[in-house]
């Protein structure tokens, strides 16, 4: 079956993509932005058309934004149109339970409000009017309803205080909390619509789910709008305001979604207390309130919730298994997971249709760009729905996985060739670190912009090896906590393993070495140039560099304790020994830092750290500080920028370094 299905994809995929003209030019970060944002997508409630979102970027003088806008498709795989137009964006994209129309998020009229446009045509029909504008929403199963979830706009007493300069904030105080809301769906005889709060209490409402009787919504809710909350799961009788508690511990319960009868709740809870490593698991609870049941753990036991079966006797999810991310099934019987997809099949954005009988993703691999297929759920054989993306603007070099060995572990990434290699030719390698320390190198398309940009590099004659070590998703939960009291240990020996891995294979030239990351991948190539000279040349974007400067500033401050194993006042050896920050003299290694100004997650002033260290000591140093952006780039400009300054440093001290031929 995995033969015929990977058979059926490449065949299907092949015979609808246009075939590219013979191209000479190598691929550029220019020709990465017109690679297109394929997501969102949604299967009709009778499976018959998909609902999709299209993103491109919009570069004109005075403008930098991507812009999505909405299409539909028939679900044999013909007759795709767009939706939406305009300069706005529309995006979260919801079929109304009839079929007959969609619902979707844009900020045509100000805010992100809700829309509404029919399949047959036509202006799309505004349905909210929050001030502040709208987080999320979702249609009553009856249709009646939208609810939706926004955050507290300001009083005109707080905005007269804006206006007067009289608006000191206290930290921790204040929060503007999300409330949820009912909108009807059809309007009152005035042409109006009255939304009405729901009385929730005082907490943050951060997703929700309707019963399929549309009489109550589960919502999952935290005291607070800080980031990593205890947040917990309760359910309202939208008719009478009742209150039923579903899941209220010290794990942090997300995800709810009603069965098919109503009876019962599914969802996803951390450990308890939670963790940084981010173990969770699916639970089913009773509608009415009582005990919870755990089902088996999941392969790396991070399962991103789906769906229930029709017959009500299985749980869907997604999971990444190694470079992979897989659609799979777990009986409520307490049996262990069934696979749904293949190995070759790189999963995103998976969704079920109301009758759950149909599912609706992207698919990609590295040499295949996202587009949207859908398939039935009884057999797992995608049909290509969309066919947004343009022909190859260039060759691409050829992607495998490559796994070795680093302290007895086997350790998986995924090297990229040059466009032109040639068997036995020892060429530069570019190592690439994830974020995290959970994220994970998965088979995506190698085109997709980013500040690494990997088609490029490849274009230039660089291979790229892009490692998950040890603390990475995709591998299980002890090898996702085997970074536990170790940041710069074992993490760093999988990466240097690997590095010499490719050089054994007579592919890497080892004098000509560079490495880069962000977020957390920034805090390992901050962390390697401290330990070693083997690289050329290193890029270190939105990096910690300071253990406990980074914890005293950014919006996470028990990030770095959980992984420590207590706070720097208690473990002061390892938070020290462990920072970059504090290892930095005698660093050789030519820098580029890369940073958004407007990062709380790892604040600007850790590359102003790095880089001041690495300045007073001489040391080839270049910091470029990107406006607006917070901790990653968002604006395509300014991801262009990235990807154009990553090529040219690489260029400049590795490609172009003279080296004397052995």
């Amino acid at each position: 079956m995995r033969l015929l299905n990977r058979f059926l994809f490449l065949t299907l995929a092949l015979a609808a993509a246009p075939q590219a003209p013979a191209q000479t030019q190598g691929w550029t970060p220019e020709l990465m932005l017109q690679v297109k944002r394929v997501g969102a997508a949604r299967p009709a409630p009778d499976g018959n058309r998909v609902v999709f979102a299209v993103a491109t970027p919009n570069m004109r003088a005075d403008t930098s934004e991507w812009v999505s806008q909405i299409w539909v498709a028939d679900a044999d795989g013909g007759n795709a149109i767009q939706l939406t137009r305009g300069a706005r964006s529309a995006t979260a994209p919801d079929w109304a339970p009839d079929g007959q129309s969609i619902a979707f998020l844009s900020g045509r009229s100000g805010g992100n409000q809700v829309f509404r446009i029919s399949l047959r045509g036509g202006e799309a029909e505004q349905l909210t009017s929050q001030k502040g504008g709208v987080n999320a929403f979702r249609w009553s199963p009856d249709g009646k309803w939208i609810a939706f979830t926004a955050a507290d706009a300001k009083t005109e007493e707080q905005e007269q205080a804006d206006k007067e300069k009289r608006d000191a904030w206290v930290v921790d105080e204040e929060y503007r909390l999300a409330r949820l809301y009912l909108v009807p769906a059809a309007a009152a005889a005035n042409g109006e619509r009255q939304a009405q709060k729901l009385n929730t209490g005082d907490v943050h409402v951060t997703n929700f789910a309707w019963s399929a009787n549309s009489r109550s919504i589960a919502y999952v809710h935290a005291p607070t709008t800080l980031v990593f909350e205890n947040t917990d799961i309760s359910a309202i009788d939208v008719g009478s305001g009742k209150i039923t508690a579903i899941a209220a511990t010290r794990a942090q319960e997300t995800s709810p979604l009603y069965s098919g009868d109503g009876r019962w709740i599914a969802y996803t809870a951390t450990d308890d207390p939670p963790t940084w490593g981010f173990t969770q698991h699916l639970y089913v609870a009773p509608a009415a309130g009582g005990t919870a049941r755990r089902l088996y753990q999941t392969f790396d036991e991070q399962p991103q919730l789906l769906g229930w079966s029709t017959d009500g006797k299985q749980l869907y999810f997604t999971e990444t298994h190694g470079t992979v991310n897989r659609l799979a099934a777990l009986p409520l019987d307490g049996g262990r997971p069934v696979l749904v997809s293949s190995l070759d099949f790189n999963i995103g954005g998976a969704a079920l249709n109301r009758t759950a009988n149909t599912v609706a993703m992207t698919l990609q691999w590295s040499d295949r760009p996202p587009e949207v297929f859908v398939s039935r759920l009884d057999r797992f054989v995608p049909r290509q729905v969309s066919r947004v993306q343009d022909p190859p603007a260039a060759p691409l070099g050829r992607t495998q996985a490559l796994r070795w060995r680093s302290d007895g572990r086997e350790i998986e990434g995924l090297l990229t060739y040059p466009t032109r290699y040639t068997p036995g030719q020892r060429v530069p390698l570019l190592v690439i670190v994830h974020g995290g320390p959970t994220g994970v190198f998965t088979q995506s398309y190698i085109a997709l912009p980013g500040p690494y940009p990997v088609a490029a590099f490849a274009s230039r004659g660089y291979a790229v090896l892009r490692v998950n070590p040890r603390g990475s998703s995709g591998y299980g939960r002890e090898f996702r906590y085997a970074n536990y009291r170790d940041w710069g240990g074992g993490d760093y020996r999988d990466i240097m393993s690997g590095v010499d891995h490719v050089v054994g294979l007579g592919i890497a030239d080892p004098e000509r070495l560079g490495i880069m990351g962000w977020s957390y991948g920034g805090y390992m190539t901050s962390w390697v140039i401290t330990q070693t000279k083997r690289f050329k040349a290193a890029s270190v974007g939105a990096g910690v560099t300071n253990l406990m400067s980074f914890t005293g500033t950014a919006d996470i401050p028990g990030f770095i304790p959980d992984y420590m194993g207590g706070e720097y006042w208690d473990a002061f050896d390892t938070w020290r020994t462990r920072s970059a920050m504090f290892n930095i003299k005698g660093v050789s290694t030519p820098t580029l830092i890369q940073h958004g100004e407007r990062d709380v997650r790892v604040p600007i002033s850790q590359g102003y750290e790095l880089y001041n260290a690495l300045k007073r000591q001489g040391v080839p140093v270049k910091m470029v500080v990107y406006p607006r952006q917070p901790h990653g780039l968002q604006e395509p400009k300014l991801v262009l920028d990235a990807m154009q300054r990553n090529l040219a440093w690489f260029d400049q001290w590795i490609m172009n370094r003279k080296v004397t031929q052995k």
